[in-house]
């Protein structure tokens, strides 16, 4: 009888594997109809997601709303103060991305097209202070004047108004912002975050019905930990970094202004935006507008701009953004170089942005399970 047990139990494991290889097989085989069915499951989905991602950047602003319109002493606000503070967040939404549409994207817009058109003006011009530096110059060196060579003669190579100009840069704008694309996408994608913002109490408790149901009340207890984490994590890291990008514009775009720099309120935007990114966008932010502003202001306005938007940025890493963000992250800036590094590679800009809390989240759950296993080591140490 056991001899059949074991011929049964070989057989039954040979007969698993076989099928297993097979499935492996055909898998791979049909793998580009594979990629394409997930491809048009997510490209139905996106509304979804791009909704649930708008009410996910609005929930602590509808939240905080809702907690003050609940202290009302009208009974009607204090009843309806769910459905109030979610139409009130997007009253705001809507106001800023009005504001944001018609009067600071016209104007960098415009700066943009302008700095294109003139470009070559403002270069003729740097060549002629270029050559009139003393001959024994360090900036007049073989090789600093074979790289600006090199430069102009790839700027008349290259037609930058084939590609900058009011239409193409709207066509970008639509590219960068068009999570969803279409007017019905778009209501749909509206229509799902309000509808997560209204009845997120329900969708929490079944997922916490779900969770309970699938896996035991400790197992229960340690996801809603880490789902708790994370959610702080990320929110805070997400918003703080958007708030954070729209001060330090406001403060580089002010000070340029006061120095006389050109294009002061384009290369603030541009530095807020590159602000987002830890580390890497402020350089790449700094050194582009130095570049402009060489071109356009000559290299002394240059370094007083770059003294000046330096200055602000430490005034920022040090002060502004710690009040914003605060110390949630805790993780050095080795790691955050190299999650950003990685993000950056595999998954672009986004993955530049969401490098950060996603390293912060995962060595979170590391540092646990090496503290699991060394608490378990020292409670079964075998004795000598």
């Amino acid at each position: 009888m056991n001899e059949v047990k074991r011929n049964f139990s070989k057989w039954l494991y040979w007969f698993l594997l076989g099928v297993a290889i097979i499935l492996v097989y055909k898998f791979l085989d049909n793998f580009t109809a594979i990629g394409d069915s997930i491809k048009n499951f997510f490209s139905v989905i996106t509304p979804f997601l791009a909704g649930a991602l708008i009410a996910y950047l609005l929930y602590i602003p509808a939240s905080r709303i809702e907690k003050g319109l609940r202290n009302s002493k009208k009974k009607f606000i204090k009843k309806k103060a769910r459905g109030l503070s979610v139409l009130i967040t997007f009253i705001f939404a809507i106001i800023l991305i009005i504001i944001l549409v018609n009067v600071i994207l016209p104007v960098v817009t415009e700066s943009i097209v302008e700095l294109v058109n003139n470009f070559q003006g403002y270069w003729n011009t740097t060549l002629e202070r270029f050559n009139a530096l003393p001959e024994d110059s360090i900036l007049k060196s073989q090789r600093v004047s074979d790289i600006i060579e090199g430069i102009g003669e790839s700027i008349k190579n290259i037609d930058l108004k084939q590609y900058i100009n009011p239409e193409k840069i709207t066509g970008y704008i639509k590219s960068v912002l068009g999570v969803a694309q279409g007017i019905f996408d778009v209501f749909v994608a509206i229509v799902v975050s309000v509808y997560v913002l209204l009845q997120r109490g329900q969708i929490l408790a079944f997922f916490s019905k779900l969770v309970s149901a699938l896996f035991t009340e400790k197992t229960c207890k340690k996801i809603g930990e880490y789902i708790n984490r994370t959610n702080q994590i990320f929110f805070k890291f997400i918003s703080g970094q958007l708030i954070d990008a729209v001060v330090v514009g406001i403060l580089v775009t002010i000070a340029m202004s006061i120095i006389g720099v050109r294009y002061s309120i384009l290369l603030g935007f541009m530095i807020g935006l590159f602000n987002i990114i830890p580390y890497f966008g402020a350089i790449i932010a700094v050194a582009i507008s130095v570049l402009i502003t060489i071109i356009t202001g000559g290299l002394s306005q240059a370094l007083i701009m770059a003294i000046v938007v330096i200055i602000l940025q430490q005034i920022d890493s040090n002060i502004i953004n710690p009040k914003i963000i605060g110390n949630s992250l805790e993780i050095s800036p080795l790691l955050v170089i190299f999650a950003v590094t990685v993000g950056g590679a595999y998954f672009g800009v986004l993955g530049m942005f969401l490098a950060v809390p996603v390293a912060a989240v995962l060595k979170i759950a590391v540092n646990d399970w090496i503290e699991y296993k060394n608490n378990n080591k020292r409670k079964y140490k075998i004795p000598d």
